[in-house]
């Protein structure tokens, strides 16, 4: 046990890490999923783990073959990874046992194999970008996981999914591109690439224009990976295209660890005065957050096909997350951190349940879901459920992250912009109501076959999901209070 606690924060990346290889030699599709299992389960188990030492003990440093910063790598675990860990783990474990009957449908058996191995890879470089403290290092674990999620695009079993994950490989890539850019240029200033020594070493006489540069690449391939309005064209295809098991799992993992990025780099890194002081950052992100807040909203409310309103929805909600982090204060960034966590749990539902559709019915299109509300009662219960904490109805987890950015808005003099929250919240629920109407209060189409409820090995994920949304928001004791512990952590006032 003791060896096991030593080392926690290295097995979390190296069980899904070897696991990926292994459903490779093991080809037959259950072995893989059972292998999946496995490893996603695990690495939830020290991810919560993680989370308690961090808890009790702070700031955790794991030194990779024994090497001390900044000659070797160093994994370090603070509040703020230690929680996305928590989401990123937590999502792709509820999701591989969804995956298993999901796929019987969207690939012909003999590629599921496929799918695991990519998928496992995906998820060691989402939680690798997550927990490492070297620069170059995260570097390496983002190209990981967007190399994997390109192949999970393209295993759509629309021929337009190819063209989705070509779309997003070349937008993709100029992201990593500008991120690398940027960490090249950090080593120039300051000779190391341990994050927590670069923040040290940086020049503190005034504006160096090296750094300001890397700041600029930064935020731009950050802005980029994370689908920024305006810089979101790739997302829509990739969500509409992709398996709707690939479409849960990105949507509630991928732009949230790119999120992370953005807050390590400006808050950490570069720190609080030079990115938001010496550097005029906080408006421009807080109009490309608004703008992309109702414009993606707008669009969505336009949407024939569920998955792709659901995909604009995403950047709609990104714009969020990037309003709490302009505000530049404890609580706006506790509303940015609190509602990355919660928009994992809402969207991810979402997904999922549409996944459960698509199995039934074979289509995501709102017209073909007419009547289902009384064929299909628990799923799309399940769907009503999840919308409308993404509305942010009281008692629901998107409640509480708009009601503390609404908080922070106000604390900061900003009433228009509390004003513009709710108005954006409104139009949430014009597209989410279209999937509702369709539902309950339009008949079948003459014809139309008998359809049964789907199964409960997709049914059970996505209830899993929209019940934790109801639980975040009825007892917000845990996300709440993390989020506030690494907000203050971050600003510099824990």
């Amino acid at each position: 046990m003791a060896f096991f606690l030593e080392h926690l924060p290295a097995l979390i990346i190296v069980a899904p890490l070897i696991c990926a290889p292994l459903c490779v030699l093991l080809r037959g599709r259950d072995q893989a999923f059972w292998t999946a299992l496995l490893a996603t389960w695990f690495s939830f188990a020290c991810a919560c783990w993680l989370i308690a030492r961090v808890g009790a003990e702070g700031t955790l440093s794991y030194h990779l073959g024994g090497w001390p910063p900044p000659i070797g790598i160093e994994y370090r675990v603070d509040m703020l990874n230690a929680f996305v860990l928590l989401i990123v783990s937590g999502i792709g474990s509820v999701i591989v046992p969804y995956s298993r009957n999901s796929l019987l449908l969207e690939y012909v058996r003999e590629r599921a194999y496929m799918f695991y191995t990519s998928y496992l890879l995906c998820l060691c470089g989402l939680m690798g970008v997550t927990i490492t403290g070297d620069a170059f290092n995260l570097f390496v674990f983002l190209e990981i996981s967007s190399l994997s999620s390109y192949v999970l695009i393209a295993l759509g079993s629309d021929r337009r999914a190819l063209t989705a994950s070509y779309q997003y490989l070349i937008m993709g890539t100029l992201g990593a591109v500008f991120i690398v850019i940027a960490i090249g240029l950090l080593y120039q200033a300051t000779g190391t690439l341990n994050m927590a020594d670069i923040a040290e070493r940086l020049p503190r006489d005034g504006p160096d224009r090296t750094v300001v540069a890397a700041f600029g690449f930064l935020v731009i391939g950050a802005a980029l990976k994370m689908a920024l309005f305006p810089l979101h064209q790739w997302l829509p295809n990739a969500y509409a295209y992709a398996p709707n098991t690939v479409s849960a799992f990105l949507a509630a993992t991928a732009t949230k660890v790119s999120v992370y990025i953005l807050i390590r780099f400006l808050f950490t890194v570069f720190g609080v005065t030079f990115s938001f002081e010496v550097l005029p950052t906080a408006v421009p992100l807080a109009v490309l957050a608004v703008l992309g807040m109702f414009t993606a909203s707008i669009v969505a409310c336009f949407q024939t096909d569920a998955k792709r309103l659901l995909a604009y929805s995403s950047v709609a909600q990104i714009g969020y997350m990037v309003l709490g982090i302009s505000f530049v204060t404890v609580l706006g960034l506790q509303a940015g951190i609190l509602h990355l966590f919660n928009h994992a749990l809402m969207k991810g539902a979402l997904f999922l349940v549409l996944g459960a559709i698509f199995y039934r019915i074979g289509s995501c299109e709102i017209s073909a879901l007419a009547g289902l509300g009384r064929r299909m009662p628990w799923t799309m219960a399940a769907f009503a459920a999840g919308g409308l904490s993404l509305i942010g109805v009281p008692l629901t987890a998107g409640f509480i992250s708009k009601w503390y950015l609404i908080l922070a808005a106000l604390e900061k003099g900003w009433w228009y912009v509390a004003i513009l929250i709710v108005a954006s919240s409104l139009l949430a629920v014009i597209y989410i109501w279209r999937i509702i109407e369709a539902a309950y209060f339009r008949e079948a189409p003459p014809g139309a076959p008998d359809v049964a409820e789907a199964p409960l090995s997709l049914l059970v994920p996505a209830w899993i999901l929209v019940a934790a949304n109801f639980w975040f928001g009825i007892d917000t004791t845990l996300p709440v209070g993390m989020a506030r512990r690494a907000a203050e952590a971050l600003m510099g006032a824990g």
